[in-house]
């Protein structure tokens, strides 16, 4: 995607139609970019510059070859300069991206999601209002300071979904993400693409990291976070991703995001 810069009343900015911007054209070392657009699911891409992608508003996910991180807001996912990416979203939403060289901020070594506090989110809104065709100096060379201390200081998340590369697993774990509450066995799983339970399980942990029970448990925890932020209500959700026990799911769900779905999406 290339973005433009984004001008609303909402932000107190003019409503004066700026030209679209490739972000590899920008000279300029680091930069924000952000517009609202509406649901998508856009080409693969990459950058040249490491990206920290924030929705403002909306729910966004973002997938590479290598797995998929779900992106509400107060979140935002780092992603890696030449990494092949692809964005998805239901509804349209508000996108914030910030483009960096690895040399002067602290990118992690994979991508990765995390927390964006107001403060930081306040300070993206400001710099996406730079001019990009000047040199970066004085106040906003000061601003801009000021966003790359503040991202040594995010806290990750736990919102990501790994994927295998095995074209068995490709099909397991497709039929799962299509339909999260079936709740056959492994064995029965396992034998619909032509492999022993004893194999699939065996390549989860291989090529995910993580055992069968886990993976499933995360992507269910994903699609109810996709499900709710559209205004799904708890109980609808738990069922749609296979929990019949909606104290379960909201057990579940606040042990690996910190609140329940509901305290979550206020």
């Amino acid at each position: 995607m290339c973005f433009s810069a984004y001008n609303d009343k909402k932000y107190g900015k003019t409503d004066i139609a700026m030209e679209r911007i490739d972000p590899d054209k920008v000279k300029r070392p680091v930069f924000v970019l952000q517009e609202h657009y509406e649901a998508t699911d856009g080409p693969w891409h990459s950058h040249q510059r490491a990206q920290f992608i924030h929705a403002g508003e909306g729910m966004l996910t973002v997938r590479t070859t290598t797995g998929l991180w779900v992106v509400p807001p107060q979140r935002g996912v780092w992603i890696l300069p030449g990494e092949a990416h692809k964005i998805w979203a239901s509804k349209k939403f508000l996108l914030r991206a910030l483009y960096v060289e690895p040399s002067i901020a602290p990118v992690p070594p994979s991508c990765c999601v995390m927390s964006v506090d107001h403060l930081l989110e306040a300070l993206f809104v400001e710099a996406s209002t730079f001019d990009f065709s000047t040199p970066l100096e004085g106040a906003e060379q000061r601003l801009v300071q000021v966003i790359l201390d503040r991202l040594s200081r995010l806290v990750e998340i736990n919102s990501y979904l790994p994927t295998p590369t095995d074209t068995r697993m490709l099909r397991l774990t497709g039929m799962l993400e299509q339909d999260p509450a079936d709740s056959r066995s492994l064995e029965e799983l396992a034998g619909a693409c032509g492999m022993t339970s004893r194999t699939a399980a065996r390549l989860f942990v291989k090529e995910t990291g993580l055992t069968f029970g886990k993976w499933r448990q995360q992507l269910r925890l994903l699609k109810a976070m996709q499900s709710l932020s559209l205004g799904g209500s708890v109980t609808s959700v738990a069922a749609e991703v296979g929990y019949s026990d909606i104290s379960a799911f909201i057990t579940v769900f606040k042990h690996a995001f910190g609140r329940t779905p509901a305290k979550y999406f206020q």
